[in-house]
């Protein structure tokens, strides 16, 4: 019988259904995009054609979907195709399918449910063979203690922890996931002596520079609103930063309720003569509301969400709403969430930095500037702030 498939979006990136008849034969999840998505699932199900989905298919591609945004979906009566899975793991699965979202079983618990206690081992295997991800949801099985425990799907405990989250199981971060979270303000998830110590080692020149200017002192506003942070990044763009403020306040104040936390649901409410009046230009009116309707769809992810992606799947997510580019999603990485590896190379104040501190003729490009940055790394935003403040000294003639 003819295998097919299909590619579709989630809150977790590009995934795949493989189906023949009306029965699902596999999954693919997630991957950063299509070509990766098409690739991953083409070499696992070498006979299956790309088609497009049938009403049974998309049946199951809209409960997948609504189960990544956080709502409450039972994808038990989904029918799998279990001809070529071991008797073993089907019994396991049997068992994993009946874990509503939201809750969680060990590879002891599961082992036990199936009748054999020592075989932990053996569950941790069937897990990670799993044909079926998000159906048969193997993310909700974790290890001893509430570890994680592995993860076969592209990035790996990383997407299990996110999966979780938007599940709504928040009290099974490890320590290292809630010191990655929890960033306070004026604080730092990495060794601040650290990361100097490095860069001084990798760069004379930038030592010389570090020398001049002193302890480093970013300052980190943290935030556990996406929504607002980005809202007011909006509003600040291509403005100098006391007409931008001035502007933000009179956007607040036209929810004088919310006490300066004016939510996507109040600027959908509001109509474009108020938000107009308030000093938007019509870019930045149109702007706020995608980002507005973004948020209250869930295409927008939550703080907690964003802790558990890397830098680039970050901009990747962010830059899809209208208005936010690159750059404003570097500024809320370095500044909202403190990431240590940033380098926003198409910034004027980072390479006119450059340009002072390394005695360059001109500033240099985007891509040069990168280039040159790769011997900062992992440490990539201190050295920036650093050449911010060698453009800072030469604006303020020291």
């Amino acid at each position: 019988m003819q295998q097919y498939f299909t590619l579709f979006e989630t809150a977790i990136g590009t995934c795949g259904l493989v189906w023949q008849s009306k029965c699902v034969i596999g999954m693919q999840l997630p991957e950063a995009n299509e070509v990766a998505a098409r690739k991953r699932l083409i070499a696992r199900f070498p006979l299956a054609k790309e088609h497009a989905p049938t009403p049974f298919v998309r049946s199951v591609i809209r409960k997948v979907v609504a189960l990544m945004k956080g709502r409450k979906v039972d994808l038990c009566e989904v029918p799998l195709d279990m001809t070529q899975v071991p008797p073993f793991h089907q019994k396991v699965y049997a068992i994993v399918r009946k874990i509503p979202a939201g809750s969680t079983l060990s590879y002891g618990e599961v082992a036990a449910q199936v009748g054999s206690p020592g075989a932990s081992r053996a569950v941790g295997q069937a897990m990670g063979r799993n044909p079926f991800p998000i159906i048969m949801p193997c993310h909700r099985v974790l290890a001893a203690n509430g570890k994680l425990g592995g993860f076969t799907a592209s990035g790996g405990t990383d997407t299990k922890q996110r999966m979780l989250m938007i599940e709504g199981v928040n009290d099974l971060l490890t320590r290292s996931n809630q010191k990655k979270l929890s960033v306070k303000t004026g604080s730092f998830p990495y060794s601040v002596r650290k990361a100097v110590t490095h860069l001084r080692t990798a760069d004379a020149v930038l030592a010389r520079l570090i020398r001049q200017v002193g302890p480093f002192r970013m300052t980190i506003n943290q935030t556990q609103d996406v929504f607002l942070a980005l809202a007011e990044s909006i509003v600040y763009q291509q403005l100098h930063g006391k007409a931008a403020a001035t502007i933000f306040k009179r956007v607040c104040d036209l929810f004088p309720r919310s006490g300066g936390h004016f939510t996507a649901r109040d600027i959908c409410r509001c109509s474009d003569e108020r938000l107009r009046g308030a000093g938007l230009s019509l870019n930045k009116m149109l702007a706020l509301r995608d980002l507005a309707a973004k948020t209250l769809d869930g295409t927008l992810p939550a703080m907690s969400e964003l802790a558990l992606l890397d830098d680039e799947a970050i901009i990747e997510r962010l830059t899809a709403v209208r208005g936010i580019g690159r750059w404003t999603v570097e500024m809320l990485l370095m500044f909202r969430l403190a990431r240590p590896d940033v380098l926003p190379v198409d910034d004027y104040g980072v390479r006119k930095g450059f340009m002072l501190a390394y005695n360059k003729p001109a500033m240099p490009s985007p891509r040069e500037l990168k280039s040159y940055g790769q011997r900062w790394v992992p440490y990539r935003s201190v050295a920036s702030w650093y050449l911010w403040r060698a453009a800072d000294q030469a604006k303020s003639g020291k």
